[in-house]
């Protein structure tokens, strides 16, 4: 562990900002619209399914399973959209939200050298799993990289399928790193063998558990599976509760929440060789009878192939409460839209499942914006011997930060990547009639000759207000880095207010394997509610199956 009192700032002397509420709703804006009232008006049924197996282990530490070391699996990503991508890049439009330098304020009397508005107080320094690392062998691209903070620990999850834990105060390690199925060991059926990836990991703050879970999908025949493991502690290498959930179509990209009222999950359904998109599907699981290892039930409503698909459950920062009867929000990027997103409430009601509701889409209008990379192309330069990398544009990048503050708002921070860098959004009071984006800015600033990419974003929000946004950056001329920036509430709306390096890649990623990230991560400490922790991917080298990862503890001064 490192502690760091000097950090590199990239900054710009001046910048254009127009405010966020600058833009105009079409004429295809308002057809859809229409379109999404159809939607919602339509009849949804919900299939309501047990778990198909529970179990409880008595002690993680007793069945570690150290990680796989044979294997190298290029991970096949579902292609949402019915025309592959040719090459050929969107019309680009213009970005009316971009920021094109950082803000900064002048530090004393006028004249004065500029600094940035907001400053780091204290950084914690963690190298994580990757090529390097002691008894882990990196053999699945791209890394998955998720994360969570407990109360005293940092529990870190890979594709590989491995995970660690942490002392978050000394940066230590406490366990690991072990193969993701030693949480499932003896539990039997594809939770304990396949050991597939696509894992998450989650701090259940109100009731001091950890939430991992990771699919089961091989052999790629249904069933297929989502396992869940609730520990009984707050410490993550004590005992579990575990669950297997069934699905017959392939559950790909998996995205999780905690909320009072249940586990939000969703997922894009695929036909078996992931050659169809089935529709996108968001499921609650009965939380309150999974914290007592007690049978458990899931409600999981179905959106048809046509519509949204990777929908992201709202996740609350630190130990944030949820407003009392509120709605899980699920923020996707609008199906064939490029200036709106669809916003989606979802209660679950398990005493009385009747009660339950799915209702949406709210459209809400942004600034238009052109996707990265086309959407699902590959298009972000690395230095050479570089390949171009994928850039994933096609979806919100998790997660979708919940806050709610003392005066009684709700807020909402979430991100995507543009071709102008990283698209971000402030939603306030989600649970309104007619919702709209408080703020928003497209984080670009490109001091240099070379433009430089900024994508595979996380994003949020601590108990002051403060943002954090959590990012990798590429170019011609820099190899992959992981960067953060962050305003403060005074700030002009839109705006980010510096930029600091994280840990700067000395690799690029070749041979044509060109997915990187799929996600990075970013939580909210529940214990301060200030500091932020951060990870993502990196390369220390060139080549493939090599990658790094690092953790970072960030605190800002107005915290």
């Amino acid at each position: 562990m490192k502690k760091y009192s000097h950090l590199m700032i990239i900054l710009a002397a001046t910048a254009i900002i127009i405010p966020s509420s600058v833009f105009a709703q079409t004429t295809d804006f308002q057809a859809d619209l229409q379109k999404a009232r159809e939607e919602s008006a339509a009849v949804r049924k919900m299939e309501v399914t047990q778990e198909v197996k529970r179990d409880v282990l008595p002690s993680l530490k007793a069945v570690l399973i150290a990680p796989p070391k044979e294997r190298r699996i290029r991970e096949t990503r579902g292609i949402l959209r019915p025309v592959p991508y040719t090459g050929i890049p969107q019309p680009e439009v213009v970005d009316r939200v971009l920021q094109s330098s950082i803000v900064t304020q002048a530090a004393g009397k006028a004249g004065g050298p500029l600094q940035p508005f907001v400053t780091i107080a204290s950084k914690i320094d963690i190298e994580g799993l990757g090529n390097g690392t002691p008894d882990f062998t990196v053999t699945s691209a791209p890394p998955d990289t998720h994360g969570a903070v407990g109360s005293t620990q940092y529990v870190q999850i890979v594709n590989g399928s491995a995970f660690a834990v942490y002392n978050k105060v000394t940066g230590g390690l406490v366990m690991g790193p072990a193969s993701t199925n030693s949480l499932w060991a003896g539990f039997g059926g594809k939770c304990e063998t396949a050991n597939d990836g696509d894992p998450i990991v989650n701090f259940d703050a109100a009731a001091q558990r950890w939430v991992i879970t990771q699919f089961a999908v091989t052999p790629r025949a249904a069933p297929f599976f989502e396992c869940v493991a609730v520990s009984q502690t707050a410490d993550a290498t004590g005992g579990y509760f575990r669950y297997a959930f069934q699905y017959n179509d392939f559950p790909d990209y998996p995205k999780f929440a905690v909320h009072p009222d249940a586990y939000y999950f969703t997922f894009n359904m695929f036909n078996a060789a992931l050659t169809a998109f089935v529709g996108a599907r968001a499921c609650a699981y009965d939380r309150a009878r999974m914290l007592q290892g007690l049978s458990a039930t899931q409600q999981c409503f179905s959106l048809p192939a046509n519509s949204d698909s990777s929908l992201l459950p709202s996740d609350p920062d630190g130990s944030s409460p949820v407003a009392a009867g509120s709605p899980n929000y699920l923020l996707s990027l609008r199906r064939g839209s490029n200036n709106s997103l669809s916003l989606y409430k979802f209660k679950a009601n398990f005493t009385n499942p009747r009660l339950t509701s799915f209702t949406g889409p709210t459209l809400i209008p942004v600034a238009a914006y052109t996707q990265l990379c086309s959407g699902t192309g590959t298009c972000v330069p690395q230095p050479s011997p570089g390949v171009r990398l994928d850039g994933l544009g096609d979806r919100m990048m998790s997660r979708l930060s919940y806050r709610l503050y003392p005066d009684g708002r709700e807020s909402l921070v979430a991100n995507h990547s543009v071709s102008t860098g990283v698209r971000w959004y402030e939603i306030r009071n989600p649970n309104a009639r007619t919702p709209t984006v408080f703020q928003q800015g497209t984080f670009g600033p490109s001091p240099f000759t070379l433009v430089r990419s900024r994508w595979m974003g996380a994003m949020a929000q601590d108990k002051n207000g403060n943002f954090l946004l959590g990012y990798s950056i590429s170019s011609d001329d820099l190899r992959p880095s992981l960067y953060v920036s962050g305003r403060k509430p005074t700030e002009a709306a839109g705006t980010l207010g510096f930029e600091f390096i994280v840990v700067t890649g000395t690799g690029v990623q070749t041979d044509g394997l060109t997915r990187w990230g799929d996600y990075s991560s970013m939580t909210v400490d529940p214990v301060d509610n200030c500091t932020f922790w951060f990870t993502g991917q990196y390369l220390k080298a060139d080549g493939i199956f090599n990658w790094n990862t690092r953790i970072a503890g960030v605190r800002l001064t107005d915290c």
